[in-house]
C-alpha cells in the first residue's frame, strides 16, 4: 500500500440527474454534483435528506431509476478492480463479530489480489496495533470506525467516500483522520465525505454539496459557499430556505 502522500489517479465522482423513488416517495429529485480530483467534497444535509442514498448510489449499491452516478466516467462495479478504485466507509458494522480486524482485512486482501503486506501497511497508517486481534464484536465504536477506515483505505484507491466516519473517535483520532484525508486529497485522490461536525468540514473541506428533501441545494466552493460567515451558519440558513 502506498502512503496517503503518494501520487493519486485524479478520478472524479459525476453524479447526473439522479432519480430514485422507494415506495412512492421520492428519496433522490434529480441530483447532480460532481466531487473533483485534489479536492475534499463535503456531502451535507439534514438526516433524510438522501445523502446515503446518493452514497449507496455511487457505489453501485442500489439502483437509480433516473441519471446516473459514476466514478472515473462509468459505473463503479465496471471497473475491473473496484477496490482500487474507491473505498468506502458507509457503516461501522461491516466486519463479522467473531472475526479479527486482522482476520478481516487478510479476508479483503485475499479477495481482492491484495498482497499481505496490505494487511501490515493499512493497519499501521490507522494505528490498530494494539487491537488487531481483538474480535470485531469486543471493538468500542471508535475502534470499529477505524477498523472501517482501515478497509477503505487498503488497496490505496483513488477515491476515498465516507459516511459519517467521526462518529465514536476521540479528538486525537478526528485530528488524524483530518490529517490524512488532507494528504489524500492534495496527493489528487478524490474524498466525499458526509458528516454532520460542521466544525471539523470547515477546516478540511474544499467543496460543498448541500442536499435537503432528495435535491442539491447548494453546490461549490466552501469559501463561496460560506461567504465570510461559518459553514455552520450558512446550511442551516440554506437548508431551511430550501
Amino acid at each position: 500500500m502506498a502512503r496517503p502522500d503518494a501520487p493519486g489517479t485524479g478520478l472524479a465522482i459525476e453524479v447526473v440527474d439522479a432519480g430514485k423513488v422507494i415506495d412512492g416517495v421520492t428519496v433522490l429529485d434529480g441530483v447532480t454534483f460532481t466531487a473533483h480530483p485534489g479536492r475534499v467534497t463535503a456531502f451535507l444535509g439534514p438526516n433524510g435528506a438522501g445523502k446515503s442514498s446518493t452514497l449507496r448510489a455511487i457505489l453501485g449499491i442500489d439502483h437509480l431509476d433516473t441519471g446516473h452516478a459514476h466514478i472515473g466516467g462509468k459505473p463503479f462495479r465496471d471497473h475491473a478492480r473496484p477496490l482500487a478504485v474507491a473505498g468506502a466507509l458507509l457503516s461501522p458494522d461491516a466486519a463479522h463479530p467473531t472475526r479479527s480486524a486482522r482476520g478481516h482485512l487478510e479476508v479483503v486482501a485475499v479477495s481482492n489480489g491484495l498482497p499481505r503486506s496490505a494487511v501490515t501497511a493499512v493497519i499501521e497508517l490507522v494505528g490498530l496495533g494494539d487491537i488487531v486481534d481483538l474480535p470485531f464484536g469486543q471493538m468500542s465504536l471508535g475502534m470499529r470506525q477505524r477498523l472501517g477506515l482501515a478497509t477503505a483505505l487498503i488497496a490505496d484507491p483513488a477515491v476515498v467516500i465516507l459516511d459519517e466516519p467521526h462518529n465514536g473517535l476521540d479528538a486525537a483520532a478526528i485530528r488524524w483522520l483530518r490529517q490524512v484525508l488532507r494528504l489524500l486529497a492534495d496527493a489528487g485522490r478524490t474524498v466525499l465525505l458526509s458528516s454532520h461536525l460542521m466544525g471539523e468540514l470547515e477546516q478540511i473541506a474544499d467543496d460543498v454539496v448541500v442536499i435537503d428533501a432528495g435535491r442539491v441545494v447548494a453546490s461549490g466552493s466552501l469559501a463561496a459557499f460560506v461567504e465570510g460567515s461559518s459553514l455552520e451558519e450558512r446550511y442551516l440558513a440554506t437548508v431551511s430556505s430550501a
